[in-house]
């Protein structure tokens, strides 16, 4: 299995079981670690929900920007350099984020780690504890920022610690502005609106089977949550696969914004039935330049209005790298995303690309 895009080769890629090994191998620790871990919405809501499955024994929630009503905030923090910009915390129970061990902090990037930051203060404030730890793909701070993440931890009088898996910079050429705003200008008059694609392909409708477990961590996800869901999903697949137009073996499975850990994880169980030609991607509200070159990582892209009444109010949504002659694309959504604007928008954006099953995750209440 492999998400979308292009991915290394793996040592015995296409072996049978070959990647469900490697994926246990990884996720596999010699002695589970008590912690609770916080991802962020959007962008590492299903990173967040993986590094807690890898530590074995650690509590899930991530930040949201959908009130639910009902449910009292545990806190808020602000990204300041987003477009969307507000976080909630609603866990259930509300003590769910207290006990003993590191919290642990997980995003796709930190570019400055003044959102982190943030968190952390807000974090502190609400429930001391000892020690943090933050967690990303890629750590992009100067050495101001740094100092800031150490100045922040003398005030807590806590220990913050932060890993990547890589480091770097970012630096801009003269007149890269001015050359990137006349390439968005080209491109963007190129660009398919809403709607302008002819529906083609047929669309088929199931209830994705979900057990009896919440759909994501947006009010927590514990190891008993973990085990259940674990059971439940060669079945799931089964369901999916069933679904599926005969023969169909290069499959799309998309999620949509703070909802991936859940796509995910069904991508990975339908791999374990048709190989690893199976992909996996999110939708999601970050706007970036799609240009249909060889050399460059966002080839093309939907646009489509959001489909979940969002608190924030309705906007333009986008799914990225979606057209790349998918036998069937599997649409996994929850009740919530599960509206007319979804069937008038992006799926019916999906069907000018060929065939669609929407998945429904259902939570019980």
């Amino acid at each position: 299995w492999n998400p979308a895009g292009a991915a290394p080769r793996r040592a015995g890629a296409g072996e049978p079981g070959a990647d469900k090994r490697q994926r246990d191998a990884l996720a596999g620790h010699p002695a589970a670690i008590p912690a609770v871990v916080l991802g962020y919405a959007e962008t590492a809501t299903g990173l967040g929900h993986s590094v807690a499955d890898a530590l074995g024994e650690a509590v899930y929630l991530h930040s949201t920007r959908r009130p639910v009503p009902g449910v009292t905030p545990y806190g808020g923090f602000e990204e300041e350099h987003s477009h969307a910009t507000s976080h909630l915390l609603l866990p259930v129970p509300a003590g769910l984020l207290s006990g003993g061990g590191p919290l642990v902090l997980v995003d796709d990037e930190l570019s400055t780690g003044r959102t982190v930051r943030n968190t952390l203060r807000a974090l502190h404030a609400a429930d001391p504890r000892p020690h943090y730890v933050v967690a990303a793909l890629i750590d992009l701070r100067g050495t101001e920022d740094r100092a800031a993440m150490d100045s922040l931890a003398a005030e807590l009088g806590a220990r913050i610690d932060v890993v990547a898996l890589a480091s770097g910079r970012v630096g801009l050429p003269e007149g890269v502005l001015e050359r990137g705003r006349e390439l968005a200008e080209r491109v963007g008059a190129a660009t398919p609106r809403p709607g302008a694609r002819n529906a083609g392909g047929t669309v088929r409708r199931i209830d994705a089977g979900w057990p009896a477990v919440p759909a994501g961590g947006r009010h927590g996800f514990t190891p008993a949550h973990r085990e259940r869901l674990e059971k439940a999903l060669p079945g799931m697949a089964e369901r999916v696969a069933a679904e599926l137009p005969g023969g169909a073996r290069r499959v799309l499975v998309l999620g949509f914004e703070e909802l991936m850990y859940a796509p995910l994880r069904l991508g990975e169980a339908l791999a374990d039935l048709l190989g690893d030609a199976v992909r996996y991607s999110t939708t999601t509200r970050s706007p970036v330049l799609a240009v249909d070159d060889p050399g460059y990582a966002i080839r093309n892209r939907l646009v489509f209005p959001a489909h979940d009444d969002p608190a924030d109010g309705p906007g333009e949504r986008y799914a990225y790298n979606v057209d790349q002659g998918f036998d069937a694309i599997v649409l996994v959504v929850d009740e919530e995303g599960d509206t007319g604007e979804l069937e008038n928008g992006l799926v019916r954006e999906l069907t000018g690309l060929g065939d669609v099953v929407v998945a429904t995750v259902r939570e019980e209440r």
